[in-house]
Formats: structure tokens, C-alpha cells, sequence
């Protein structure tokens, strides 16, 4: 039982000694550190990185170290990962920095959207309902493009506009089908996450219609908690391996 998907100090959770400890004593046999990374040139992206502190590009070789340092102390196989944001026509930037970064894997996400968080509920409640769908639909086309790129071995919560009480319910079927057949034919996979099965939202990504579509094309999944702190990691890890045993999942180990 590996998690893929965690952060730490590094980013916006926990410490990476809390952190271990945790996905130690939730028996799981690894744990992937993907804190958010940011190297987008885009007005959004520098804005983020100025106003939340994410500075991971500059800080992993730090962070790496500590791992190193950590690596001997727990039962536990620990990946050195990144969650990388992506937005279409910036792939040079990322694919040089992940060579140059040399990550045990990379983590590729789709986070913005109108200039915005796709979790910014006030700023997508605010626009008319016909413009909210054409941005789900967006949402899905920077997804295709993410997979199609090669850039990354995990493609995180593939359907996060779910998570946005304006955005929720507009994806469509036809989207579901273009995304799963850019994953048949690429080496990303996408990941079952969840992190925000103990919120309010409910459920994991992809949602259950989704998830259908994939496994129709054949797609394998990566298990990813999200987990930003160190209680969360126990309790999502049950879901998890939950989720797994229920559908019969083999879950995808990322290939260097």
C-alpha cells in the first residue's frame, strides 16, 4: 500500500517527521512527498507564489536532504516527489525544471482556471451559468493537454472542479471519454485521491462516472490521501485501501 500524494512544511502541510510517522503507523509500506511546486511564468502562478509562500523550486534540494536525513528512522519506503502545476504552452519550462530537479516522480495538476483557484468558490459563483460551463470544459482540455504532454507519471485529482460547489456537476460524459483515451495512450496515469473524503465534498476523484469511463480504456491509477497534515494520512490510507479492495484495484507504481 503506497501513498503517493502527501505535503509537508515544504508546502502548505505538515512536518515530514509527522508526516512519516503517521503514514508508518497507518501501515503503509511507502509514502510520496509532493509538495506544491511552482514554475509557471504566468501572472497566476507568480501571484500564488508571492501571496501563499510556495517557493518549493527554490527549496527541494533542502528538502531532499532532510529527507535523506529521515530516510533510516522509519519502516518506510519515502519518495522525494513534486506536485507540479501545469497550464498549457508552458511545458518547456517544467520539462527543464523536472530534469533538472530529478524528482522520483512528478505529480502534474490543473489548478487554475480564469486566473483563479479552481477552488476559489466566490470568484466561479459569481459569473453566469453558461460561462462556469465553458470553464469545466476548459478544466478538461488543460487536462487532456497535461497527459498528452508526457510531462509527469501522476495526474492529480483528474476532476478537481468537483470540489467547487459552482463548477460541481457541468462535466459531461464526452469530456469524461476524451480524457480517458488521452490516458489509454499515455504513461501518465491518473490518480484515485482522497482528499477530501473527510470534508464536506464526500467522495474521491475521479467521481464514480468518471472512474467508469477510465476503466473502460483499461487506465491503471496511482492512490494519493492529498493529506496536508499528519492526522489526516491514517484515516484517508483506510479509505484508500477501502476504495481499492472494493473495486478490485491494482494500484500503479510510478516507473522512474
Amino acid at each position: 500500500m503506497y501513498d503517493y500524494h502527501t505535503h509537508s512544511t515544504y508546502s502548505d502541510g505538515d512536518y515530514l517527521r509527522s508526516m512519516f510517522a503517521a503514514a508508518e503507523a497507518a501501515g503503509l509500506d511507502g509514502v510520496g512527498v509532493a509538495d506544491h511546486c511552482m514554475v509557471l511564468s504566468t501572472e497566476w502562478a507568480r501571484r500564488t507564489r508571492r501571496e501563499y509562500g510556495f517557493n518549493f523550486d527554490a527549496t527541494y534540494e533542502r528538502r531532499r536532504e532532510a529527507i535523506d536525513s529521515l530516510r533510516d528512522r522509519f519502516d518506510l519506503e519515502i519518495f522525494d516527489a513534486a506536485e507540479v502545476d501545469y497550464e498549457p504552452g508552458h511545458e518547456e519550462e517544467i520539462r527543464s525544471f523536472l530534469a533538472d530537479a530529478d524528482f522520483d516522480y512528478a505529480v502534474g495538476s490543473v489548478h487554475a482556471l480564469d486566473g483563479a483557484n479552481v477552488h476559489a468558490v466566490d470568484h466561479f459563483a459569481a459569473l453566469p451559468e453558461s460561462r462556469r460551463r465553458e470553464l469545466v470544459a476548459r478544466y478538461f482540455e488543460k487536462l487532456v493537454s497535461l497527459v498528452e504532454s508526457e510531462l509527469f507519471e501522476i495526474a492529480a485529482h483528474p476532476d478537481l472542479v468537483e470540489r467547487n460547489s459552482a463548477l460541481r456537476g457541468y462535466a459531461t460524459r464526452e469530456q469524461y471519454e476524451r480524457v480517458a483515451d488521452a490516458f489509454a495512450d499515455s504513461r501518465t496515469v491518473p490518480e484515485v485521491n482522497a482528499g477530501r473524503v473527510r470534508r464536506d465534498y464526500g467522495r474521491f476523484h475521479p467521481t464514480p462516472e468518471f472512474f467508469e469511463v477510465l476503466g473502460t480504456r483499461g487506465v491503471s491509477f496511482a492512490l494519493g490521501s492529498d493529506a496536508h497534515d499528519a492526522d489526516s494520512v491514517g484515516p484517508l490510507a483506510d479509505e484508500l485501501r477501502a476504495f481499492a479492495d472494493e473495486n478490485g484495484l491494482d494500484p500503479a507504481r510510478p516507473d522512474r
